[in-house]
């Protein structure tokens, strides 16, 4: 059996890297790379679909769009998402060259965290062994328990969380309550077989959260680099759940972009043309929203920025527990949240601060 807890030890508090300057390029290589995946994987079809969505809302013909959206993905870094989620038909050049995609994401990572060292993140288990000190609750390897192990487990906490180890945009994570469940020797069958070997307990957040919507652990998304001796705070982004097991986009969550001081740029919105500007359950403003303890948020990322110093560029999924900050999860593959013109009328992104603090 292995029940981790809140306070187990990190890996490498001592293990900092000395302080570097940055390469300015990304590296020809990389891109290279990229551009020859990206062209393996190309979906005509789903190309068309996006084109004439995008067409059809900024009243622009059909081929032009498409025309600016293959020159956009071959020469500006601009995935066909990223087009049609930061509303680049609506934007000038100058305006496009301020944000932040998918492409200059993959090219940082590749580049700032080391292939060896990336398991640490992409499997939830060795993540929760390297991290075990920041995530503020219980967790469980079933595969190393019994039934009554896993039946201890869940009656304690009332509340658990079901997760495969290896898994992306919140798939494969389930929540389960300890007093609905009877046959014990069953449930821990079933969790084996949908492959399910994490379950957690349930993060309980801070109150400012928790009034627009309870039912989810609501993450803030911190995107960082660290340089070798500080962190940086490249953006933040705060997702919102709808009562679910998760706050992604599969299970119908939203996010809004934040400012330094932990405010929000306006509505929330998602990759399906939803707009929020009230959460639909609560009913409580997402342009009002501030996130609390933004001081211990930033001390926090730190510290967590410290553990695994080979893995740079990171992006970090937080709860804001009732006494401060928890760790839910590292991403080194960190993805983009960016700001979205149409909804909240901020025509730039955050490319800049990308920019400014990893040189490239």
């Amino acid at each position: 059996m292995e029940i981790r807890r809140m306070h187990d030890k990190s890996l490498g508090e001592n293990t900092v890297a000395s302080g570097t300057t940055p390469p300015q390029s990304l590296g020809l290589r990389t891109r290279l790379k990229y551009v020859a995946e990206r062209v393996r994987g190309f979906d005509g079809a789903s190309l068309l679909t996006r084109a004439r969505a995008v067409a059809a809302t900024t009243h622009k013909p059909v081929v032009s769009v498409l025309c600016d959206m293959l020159y956009s993905a071959a020469f500006r870094h601009t995935a066909f998402q990223d087009y049609v989620d930061f509303d680049f038909a609506l934007l000038t050049r100058a305006e496009r060259a301020t944000f932040m995609t998918h492409s200059f994401s993959n090219h940082i990572a590749d580049k700032f965290d080391h292939p060896d060292y990336r398991v640490l993140f992409h499997n939830k288990i060795e993540f929760n062994r390297t991290f075990g000190e920041f995530l503020g609750r219980e967790w469980l390897d079933i595969r190393r328990a019994s039934a009554q192990d896993l039946r201890e487990f869940a009656q304690r906490h009332g509340r658990i969380i079901g997760k495969v180890p290896v898994s992306d945009s919140g798939h494969g994570v389930s929540r389960y309550e300890a007093d609905e469940i009877d046959d014990w020797d069953a449930f821990l069958a079933e969790l084996l077989r949908t492959g399910q070997t994490l379950v957690e307990e349930n993060i309980q957040q801070h109150p400012d959260l928790a009034v627009i919507c309870p039912g989810t652990a609501n993450t803030t998304r911190v995107t960082a680099f660290f340089d070798g001796s500080q962190s940086h705070i490249l953006s933040m982004a705060q997702k919102f759940g709808r009562g679910q097991a998760s706050d992604q986009q599969t299970f119908g969550g939203f996010y809004t972009m934040l400012d330094d001081n932990g405010a929000s740029r306006g509505p929330g919105y998602d990759s399906h043309d939803g707009v929020f500007a009230t959460h639909p359950e609560s009913g409580v403003s997402i342009p009002d929203f501030r996130l609390p303890m933004m001081p211990e948020l930033r001390e926090f990322i730190d510290r967590v920025s410290r553990v695994v110093p080979q893995v740079q560029y990171v992006g970090w999924d937080i709860v804001i527990g009732p006494s401060g900050p928890v760790l839910v999860e590292g991403n080194w593959g960190a993805g983009v949240y960016e700001n979205k013109p149409s909804v909240t009328g901020i025509r730039t992104g955050s490319l800049p601060r990308f920019r400014s603090v990893i040189g490239f």
